[in-house]
């Protein structure tokens, strides 16, 4: 397992023990994780704190080329509000966790040339799964249905 995704892991299951939605993002850059966070829309009552924006929220002001040379790791396939961040910063590359219990705007940012990998991990589909069946209309409010 990459220890990059297994931060964005230890993000979600954080989430989740706030009684929130497991899903878990940081920000490398250089090999050093300069920003992590997890959806926190449940416990701060945010509309857009997805865990990818918690993570950008909490790496704080970078200069552009910081932004050009970092990877996203995410538990989840990232949302069109989280992809239009991505793009808007121009971050280059995204490792996605799993896709299965959502697909997010990929096709979206391979079209601007972000480079997705995805990588289907057991753990990650196992604790959406297990959420979604458990808070339904909690997933469907967080993805907007």
């Amino acid at each position: 397992m990459n220890a990059l995704m297994q931060a964005a892991i230890e993000e979600a299951r954080k989430g989740l023990a706030e009684g929130g939605i497991p899903i878990g993002s940081v920000i490398e850059h250089q090999g050093k994780i300069i920003g992590r966070g997890h959806n926190q829309r449940v416990q701060k009552g945010s509309a857009i704190l997805h865990g990818e924006m918690d993570a950008l929220e909490n790496a704080g002001r970078q200069p552009a080329q910081v932004y050009r040379e970092s990877v996203l790791y995410t538990t989840l396939s990232p949302c069109v509000m989280c992809s239009g961040t991505i793009l808007l910063y121009g971050i280059p590359r995204v490792v996605v966790g799993e896709n299965q219990s959502f697909m997010g705007a990929e096709d979206l940012l391979r079209a601007r040339g972000v480079q997705i990998e995805v990588l289907q991990d057991a753990e990650c589909l196992a604790m959406m799964r297990r959420f979604i069946a458990e808070h339904p209309e909690l997933w469907n409010e967080d993805i907007g249905v």
